[in-house]
């Protein structure tokens, strides 16, 4: 029977603790990071209603809702508030709600996904991942009004909520062909006064008095205003 030498036997003794000691830490560090990663998978985000933008979605009584307006009163008397109009996302209804300063309220986890603007199939329209030419369609009434700036080609924001289409948000300035409209007559200007024109979308808005037919102007889709030649 060979004889280990004790030299050699408690090295070997601490290689092995060593490596047991490295696999054990190995695990536990295996089990933080699936522990970590579980929890950021359930984390839920809150945003407080001193935080309030326009813009900002939240989520209530199960539903998303976008903050369309907002305004911090500070009463002389009393706790202060927060008022705020807002729409929800999937019914399009909009109502006014009051929040405590400070208030706690989840954030609706609202993706954005840029896609193009294809076509229109019967009440519904329909956008394209440009990458994977996936479609995602919204029926006319979720577009709303925002159908009167919406020209095939056109890239937009398509916003999806819990794996659901929800809602699109047109450019803040978008470029349209004048259609209809009465001739523009030769030294009118901006200052001059204003005529309606009908573009290409069948939106109606109105123009300085020099611009005709075939010109291409742009729009500021928040206000549905000209803003000049494009």
């Amino acid at each position: 029977m060979a004889v280990v030498p004790a030299a050699l036997a408690g090295s070997s003794f601490r290689s092995c603790t060593f490596s047991r000691l490295c696999l054990r830490q190995s695990r536990l560090s295996s089990s933080a990071l699936t522990i970590s990663a579980a929890s950021k998978a359930v984390r839920i985000f809150a945003i407080s209603s001193n935080d309030f933008k326009i813009g900002v979605s939240i989520e209530l009584d199960g539903a998303p809702w976008r903050v369309q307006e907002f305004l911090h009163v500070k009463p002389g008397k009393g706790a202060a508030f927060v008022r705020t109009k807002l729409r929800n996302y999937v019914t399009g209804n909009t109502v006014d709600r009051t929040f405590r300063a400070g208030e706690s309220v989840d954030e609706a986890n609202v993706d954005k996904s840029l896609r193009q603007f294809t076509y229109k199939d019967s009440d519904q329209y329909v956008f394209m991942d440009m990458e994977s030419y996936e479609e995602s369609r919204l029926n006319a009434s979720d577009v709303g009004d925002k159908s009167k700036w919406l020209k095939e080609g056109m890239e937009c924001n398509v916003l999806t909520w819990n794996g659901r289409v929800i809602d699109v948000e047109v450019p803040l300035t978008v470029k349209l062909q004048v259609s209809e409209t009465d001739p523009g007559m030769k030294g009118d200007t901006a200052q001059g006064g204003s005529k309606p024109a009908t573009l290409e979308t069948g939106a109606v808005v109105n123009v300085p008095l020099f611009i005709n037919i075939g010109e291409v102007i742009a729009i500021d889709t928040r206000s549905g205003t000209y803003s000049g030649r494009a």
